[in-house]
């Protein structure tokens, strides 16, 4: 017998043997389990519905092929105690999670379903195939929604950098607006110096204006004044000749 092969599992099956010593006893007419072709057909036929339900495990060692098949023996009550002892044990030897998804808690849990479906098929092959549909109804449900979470959290992460880049974006883009808005407020307060400074020499060239406008007044006023007393002393003295 091989000193390693395939890891361990809940199912149980026969002792493993050499492919080529199978090809040799069906060549004597020997079944591929070391004993005489049985008498009676359901036998057969539940070897046969067990091989499909659960296919032999094949691996090479030493140049050599192994198959193993899955056992036919009944199942007793001892059998499912034992099974649920192991099952217990390589969930926590495994550290599988109580909660939550996990694939070690998956696959112990599908492994002692399969023996459940051995020992069922063993005593019942037609209870065996609907368990069988039973399994792979929900396996393959578990797979649906395992497609729909992967491309949701597909989704989520698009939408989630989609979002990033978007605030980078936007995030740029009122940067760039700040500064528009200061270069802006910049240019305001340089326009209203220059209005004020406008106004200003307005107001200054006004008083300015007025001023000389005032003088010139002024100086008309006292010009005339003379021009008056001198037109009429000049009057006057005409008229005493």
């Amino acid at each position: 017998m091989p000193t390693y092969g395939p890891g361990p599992t809940l199912v149980k099956y026969d002792n493993p043997v050499l492919l080529a010593e199978i090809r040799e006893s069906k060549k004597k007419g020997v079944s591929v389990r070391g004993r005489l072709p049985p008498v009676e057909k359901p036998v057969s036929q539940t070897e046969d519905i067990l091989n499909t339900i659960l296919p032999p495990r094949e691996w090479e060692e030493g140049n050599q092929v192994w198959v193993q098949y899955v056992s036919s023996t009944p199942a007793t009550r001892l059998d499912v105690v034992n099974l649920q002892e192991q099952l217990d044990y390589q969930l926590q030897k495994r550290q599988a999670r109580e909660t939550g998804i996990c694939p070690v808690r998956e696959e112990l849990y599908g492994q002692c379903f399969d023996e459940l479906i051995r020992q069922v098929t063993v005593s019942c092959a037609e209870r065996g195939l609907l368990l069988l549909r039973v399994r792979d109804e929900g396996r393959m449900t578990i797979r649906a929604y395992k497609t729909l979470y992967e491309s949701s959290v597909a989704f989520g992460m698009r939408k989630a950098l989609q979002a990033e880049q978007g605030k980078a974006d936007l995030q740029a883009k009122v940067r760039m607006l700040e500064r528009r808005a200061d270069e802006l407020e910049r240019a305001n307060a340089e326009l209203q110096a220059k209005c004020e400074a406008i106004h200003q020499q307005e107001v200054e060239q006004r008083k300015e204006a007025e001023r000389k406008h005032h003088e010139d007044v002024t100086f008309l006023r006292k010009a005339n004044h003379q021009l008056t007393s001198q037109l009429q002393t000049f009057l006057g003295t005409q008229g005493k000749k």
